[in-house]
């Protein structure tokens, strides 16, 4: 008898049959019920390995076994004249036939019921999607969507410049962000973070489209006119289920003005939506200034540095900008918090390390003051936590500030996402990386919030998810440092010199040339690998030795290596507080070297 006649007398065909149309079954629950469970990712991955391991048992029992009406016994055991194989295989027949229908039956509805139903998201499509080739979501076409919610929730989109002076952006954008910021105070509404509901700023997409892809029931938006000292805003709430105005304004008034405008709609947003608020919820301005001039610095500094890309020029001229604000109103608590932030990152461009190290003591003390004028300002903890975190590796004082900051705002995006990776520098992983997902609910659209998930994910070594979350960073912001230069670096591990090189020469120089470094060490062309290196030593060796030593690393050489984390640890680089689980530094950590100076270091056990 033929070995394929065997196997089919046997049933193990049949069997196999089955079980796959079994397993398929299995894996699409799961898909459907562990997201609601939030289970991790691992529970997938364990729960498909069993199921292709599984076949190899199932298989062989099927061979050597066989049931009879008085149970299993060995196949060779039962004579041919007694075997019931025959009525087993009509059996598995009508079984398989069975599985193969409700298969068929699930696939249908999923495609043709379920998918048209959740409809196409703006965050779903490529990045470079034309505004007009975004499906419309005309209410009057569909009826009122069934999959926008309908609790409290709101985007605040950017409100239009419609001034003659297209400089003026700043202001119209950072009006935007106030009202969200007032918005967000109330417990019972659920707000949109900033990056998420400006990353429709100048596309053409309806608002039914941007309340799907946001997950929100409502949307505020309109417009801002600017003349010296004469402002025209004009507000209007929508509901998104059908578009219809909830509420609409327009104020003319002076600049002096602007805080009682921004109180003005966020209470008339309020009453809109029928929100019953406690005593004391009614949001207030969350500016500790009421002088229009140093507002109008303030806006200008956190716009120059939303645009900086990690360019120096940019960071400098925020920081002017947030000083400014400062001179003119010296109890101006939130240009303090922002003035911590782009002192941080100005300590990386320092010309010596004396420079460097003061303008770290620059940083904290911009927290420190945000927080003495401001305690209830969570921005003053954050910018602060920063510092004490990635450049002093205070680790409980970071966590204790970052602790601060969310209880005073929960769902704070930017605090989590620097709170996260602390989490993770001190060993706590799993909460490290759930803190982190959290970021991207509360910003889904944020490529930092993305890039940094993925940055941990990568570390954890969850590859094909980090793959997915750079990716998604980099499609909501191509032009994002360290999604280029992380996907450059995931890319290149991986063998794809190519697509790394695509990367890394999006990112600015300092990260360009490392990038360069290593993918021409890779590709054989040893000249050009050390022409990058040496400009990269050459000019950047205060503010990123940190990358100098990934560099020397990928290319084997690790006496200089650790020679430049020597000189990261005694700059205090950022990189630093990565040291026990950055990739670019495996090929490092059989050394004994690396493990003494994980430990002088002193991280949390």
């Amino acid at each position: 008898m033929s070995l394929f006649a065997e196997l089919k007398r046997r049933n193990v065909i049949r069997m196999a049959g089955l079980y796959l149309v079994g397993a398929w079954l299995v894996v699409q629950v799961a898909s459907t019920l562990l997201p609601v469970f939030e289970a991790p990712a691992w529970v997938m991955k364990v729960l498909v390995g069993v199921l292709v391991v599984g076949i190899v048992p199932v298989l062989t029992f099927s061979w050597l076994f066989e049931l009879t009406p008085e149970g299993l016994k060995r196949d060779v055991d039962v004579p041919s004249e007694q075997s019931i194989a025959p009525r087993t295989a009509q059996r598995m027949n009508r079984l398989l036939v069975a599985g193969l229908v409700l298969a068929l039956g699930y696939f249908a509805v999923d495609k043709f019921v379920l998918a048209p139903a959740r409809g196409i998201r703006v965050s779903e499509l490529p990045s470079d999607t034309p505004a007009s080739e975004v499906p419309a979501a005309s209410s009057s076409e569909r009826g009122p969507d069934p999959l926008i919610p309908t609790d409290s929730s709101i985007a605040v989109l950017p409100f239009v410049n419609m001034s003659s002076d297209k400089e003026q952006e700043y202001f119209s954008d950072g009006l935007s962000e106030e009202l969200l910021n007032q918005l967000a105070q109330i417990p019972t509404l659920r707000v949109i973070a900033r990056t998420s509901s400006f990353s429709f700023k100048g596309k053409e997409v309806d608002v039914a489209t941007i309340a799907r892809a946001l997950n929100v029931a409502h949307v505020l938006e309109g417009s801002v006119r600017k003349s010296g000292n004469t402002l025209r805003i004009t507000a209007q709430l929508i509901r998104a289920a059908d578009s219809s105005h909830l509420w609409s304004q327009t104020y003319d008034r002076e600049m002096a003005d602007v805080f009682k405008v921004q109180d003005e709609i966020s209470r008339e947003v309020v009453a809109a939506l029928k929100l019953q608020l406690l005593p004391g919820q009614m949001p207030g301005n969350t500016q500790r200034t009421r002088d229009p001039a140093a507002y109008e610095q303030y806006l200008l500094g956190i716009q120059l540095i939303s645009v900086s890309r990690g360019q120096q020029p940019l960071v400098e001229a925020s920081a002017a900008a947030l000083e400014r604000a400062i001179a003119i109103a010296p109890d101006y608590a939130n240009a303090y918090a922002e003035l911590a932030f782009a002192q941080f990152f100005l300590a990386d461009f320092a010309r010596d390390p004396a420079l460097r190290e003061a303008m770290l003591q620059r940083s904290i003390a911009s927290g420190d003051k945000a927080i003495a004028l401001a305690p209830d300002l969570p921005d003053g903890y954050a910018g602060r936590g920063n510092t004490r975190y990635r450049m002093r590796w205070d680790w409980q004082g970071a966590r204790a500030d970052f602790e601060r900051a969310l209880k005073l705002d929960a769902n704070n995006s930017r605090v989590l996402t620097h709170y996260g990776p602390l989490l993770f520098a001190m060993g706590r992983r799993p909460e490290g990386i759930a803190v982190m997902r959290k970021a991207t609910e509360a910003d889904p659209l944020s490529a930092e919030a993305w890039t940094a998930l993925g940055r941990h994910l990568t570390a954890d070594h969850q590859l094909i998810e980090a793959h997915q979350a750079l990716q998604r960073g980099f499609e909501l912001n191509p032009e994002f440092v360290w999604v280029n230069f992380l996907l450059g670096n995931l890319e290149l591990a991986q063998g794809r010199a190519e697509l790394a090189m695509g990367h890394y020469a999006r990112a600015p120089e300092q990260f360009r040339l490392t990038g360069t470094a290593m993918v021409e060490y890779t590709r054989g062309n040893e000249a050009a690998s050390k022409q990058a290196l040496a400009t990269l030593e050459a000019r950047f060796a205060v503010g990123f030795s940190f990358q100098i030593a990934q560099a020397h690393a990928w290319r084997g050489e690790k006496d200089q290596a650790f020679a430049w984390l020597d000189r990261a640890y005694e700059l205090h680089d950022a990189g630093i507080a990565r040291l026990p689980y950055d990739p670019g530094l495996d090929p490092l950590r059989d050394d004994p070297r690396f493990a003494a100076l994980v430990q002088k270091v002193g991280f949390p056990k």
